[in-house]
């Protein structure tokens, strides 16, 4: 598992759609990039002048909305994941 530094969030992004409303089959190429998912890990936090962390707003488990086109992509085994900064999360979706 990733244990990411900073203030730094590991995503799972939530299933792409597959089909418009309508029933038509998109090809990869024209699917919206996820911008949900589930945090997998959170980084310790910012680092204050000192020397101290400040905590992170969201936690494992969290669903929450990031930027569409913040973060670095990465593959982890089989699971595709996103590593944003804590400033990229938008919102945290209640459940």
């Amino acid at each position: 598992m990733l244990k990411p530094l900073g203030d730094r969030v590991v995503i799972r992004p939530s299933a792409e759609e597959e089909k418009t409303k309508g029933g038509i089959l998109l090809p990869d190429t024209a699917r919206d990039k996820p911008t949900e998912g589930d945090v997998v890990a959170v980084g310790p936090g910012r680092r204050l002048k000192d020397g101290r962390f400040a905590p992170l707003g969201v936690k494992v488990g969290d669903r929450v909305i990031h930027s569409k086109y913040a973060g670095t992509e990465i593959k982890d085994g089989k699971d595709e994941l996103v590593i944003v900064d804590a400033d990229s999360v938008l919102a945290i979706i209640e459940r």
